[in-house]
């Protein structure tokens, strides 16, 4: 069963999500600040973060080492979040966020957090990252997406 939701809130966290939502938080303005050390610090170990791009399906050691090289050259990556829909049950919240980017414009950001060791600390399990595609375009993405030398 899944937990009725506040929606009284713009970032909308349940009853002890405050933390999740945290962890979420501080794991963007790491990003923002190329800070790979805060940034993975709010993953588990046994964390997935999957992609934009269909090869993008990395556990964390894989993601690590496409991140940390880009980190340490200060390139960082900003996304926004501007609405975020959060649901706790027990040790688990799942999330879904609205997230905008200068040059991708909206996308969105979905996955699930664990309570570690029963006390307030959330990590990240797995983190999705998606384009925002309206569906007016989605055959046009599509078509690109299956043969990429028809693209204008």
């Amino acid at each position: 069963m899944v937990p009725p939701r506040d929606d009284s809130i713009g970032i909308r966290a349940q009853q002890g999500g405050s933390e999740a939502a945290a962890t979420l938080d501080r794991m963007h303005q790491a990003a923002s600040r190329a800070d790979g050390a805060t940034y993975f610090d709010q993953f588990s170990t046994g964390a997935r973060f999957i992609g934009t791009d269909a090869s993008e399906h990395w556990d964390i050691e894989q993601f690590k080492a496409y991140a940390e090289p880009l980190f340490a050259k200060g390139q960082g990556w900003t996304y926004r979040p501007r609405d975020r829909t959060l649901i706790v049950s027990g040790d688990f919240a799942w999330f879904d966020e609205k997230l905008d980017n200068d040059a991708y414009g909206e996308l969105r950001g979905s996955g699930l957090l664990r309570r570690q060791g029963g006390g307030e600390i959330w990590k990240i399990e797995q983190y999705v990252l998606s384009f925002a595609i309206p569906n007016d375009d989605a055959r046009a993405v599509v078509d690109l997406i299956r043969d990429p030398a028809e693209a204008p």
